[in-house]
């Protein structure tokens, strides 16, 4: 199974949160630290708000953080909403016309059988596994937005 980039980046945020534990941190430093586009990941911090993982902060100093304790996310429900919109193959939609094998294909299960498999994996991981080790993660990431936090004006922090 191939996750959208959109998934992708919604992981990232969280676990960027996660390490700032109870640190606000903004779409910015988030860019920054993993050299990715503040446009995309404004998307993905307002879809992540609006699901409930992620608070958003507003005014001078503002910033994002999570809304649930690490433990609390689990990675598979992340993906299932992330995911949401995007069959694995196109029969997996209500009807699809298209296939002359549909009503008698076996494939369709077998594919259904490893997406289950696959989340299922996954609901196993609470979004506080990913930042094992804490130090070293945090080290690699927020080394790189400590730039974008001090442009901001506010302290900076040591890890």
């Amino acid at each position: 199974m191939r996750l959208t980039v959109y998934t992708d980046f919604s992981l990232r945020v969280l676990i960027f949160l996660a390490l700032k534990g109870d640190e606000l941190g903004t779409i910015a430093e988030i860019a920054k630290a993993y050299g990715i586009s503040k446009n995309h990941l404004m998307k993905v911090a307002h879809q992540l708000g609006r699901a409930g993982y992620i608070e958003t902060v507003r005014g001078k100093g503002g910033g994002l953080r999570l809304a649930r304790r690490p433990e609390e996310i689990v990675i598979g429900d992340v993906v299932r909403r992330t995911e949401s919109g995007s069959a694995l193959v196109p029969c997996f939609a209500p009807r699809d016309d298209d296939c002359v094998i549909y009503p008698r294909c076996i494939l369709r299960g077998a594919l259904a059988k490893a997406q289950n498999a696959f989340l299922a994996t996954l609901d196993e991981y609470s979004l506080a596994d990913f930042v094992r080790p804490r130090a070293p993660l945090r080290k690699l990431l927020l080394l790189r937005s400590r730039e974008a936090t001090a442009a901001r004006g506010l302290r900076v922090v040591q890890a």
